[in-house]
């Protein structure tokens, strides 16, 4: 006959085993999920150290020094998220110029060029298919190509600062303690009291007195200021942005960037909200 083994519970043979079960129990509770627990991550996107660079004025002469907020100037740089940001700015900037027309679109051809029987000939129904001279286009490009690619706001932000802080450290940051181009002065002596200001000259005497002279240069205003865009737009090389409009790729596409030192504030107040 089989034999039957009874189920019976075990049971402690002496009260030294207690604590020792108990144990085992609380370390089986402890450890029974398969998931570590999360660290807390450290990213090391930013600097500890404040960046000091000096302060022109427009005669080209160091007046003095200011210190940078780490968090905007002294960004780790990721080549990858600033490759990344840069190709979705100028993808969403491109314009869409090639278009051609396909038979639908062309005009004329809305009737049969001969009877589709009899003649000897090759049967068709429009002088406009692509098979003609005159016709249409087959799979040409159109303007219905859509290039626009979506980055979230947080890695342009990132992006921006990675850049700008690349250029502080540098040295292709310059800073002025005042930039302003008035359109004219007095003048008591001349006929009418005022002598025109030649803005365009003015600018360009003021950027041969700095360290990007000759340079390809950038330089973000804090406000709008008519006088400064007019004077700078007909020099080689040399583009306006206001502060809040700054972006990657226009900083990509300089190699200095000039800005007075109240356009600091501006970039804190916009991008650091």
């Amino acid at each position: 006959m089989p034999v039957v083994k009874s189920k019976r519970k075990k049971t402690i043979k002496s009260t030294t085993e207690l604590p020792l079960m108990e144990a085992k129990v609380k370390k089986r509770t402890e450890f029974s999920s398969p998931f570590k627990e999360k660290k807390p991550r450290v990213s090391p996107k930013s600097g500890e150290t404040e960046l000091e660079l000096p302060i022109y004025d427009v005669d080209g002469k160091e007046v003095s020094s200011v210190k940078l907020a780490p968090e905007i100037f002294n960004v780790k740089m990721n080549p990858n998220l600033v490759y990344q940001v840069a190709v979705s700015q100028m993808a969403n900037r491109r314009k869409v110029i090639a278009h051609t027309k396909d038979r639908s679109e062309v005009r004329g051809g809305g009737k049969k060029p001969w009877r589709q029987k009899g003649t000897g000939r090759a049967r068709h129904g429009s002088i406009r298919s692509p098979l003609w001279k005159g016709g249409g286009v087959t799979f040409g490009p159109t303007k219905a190509r859509v290039f626009k690619k979506e980055i979230p706001k947080k890695m342009r932000r990132l992006a921006f600062f990675m850049v700008i802080s690349a250029k502080a450290q540098n040295s292709l940051l310059i800073l002025l303690d005042k930039l302003k181009i008035e359109k004219s002065t007095q003048d008591p002596q001349g006929p009418t009291g005022q002598v025109k200001t030649k803005l365009t000259k003015s600018m360009a005497e003021i950027l041969k007195k700095l360290p990007c002279r000759n340079e390809s240069c950038l330089i973000a205003l804090p406000e709008m200021d008519k006088n400064l865009i007019l004077a700078a737009r007909n020099l080689p090389d040399v583009q306006t942005v206001q502060a809040k409009d700054l972006n990657c790729l226009d900083l990509l596409s300089f190699k200095y960037l000039l800005m007075p030192k109240e356009t600091i504030k501006v970039i804190r107040e916009t991008f650091k909200k």
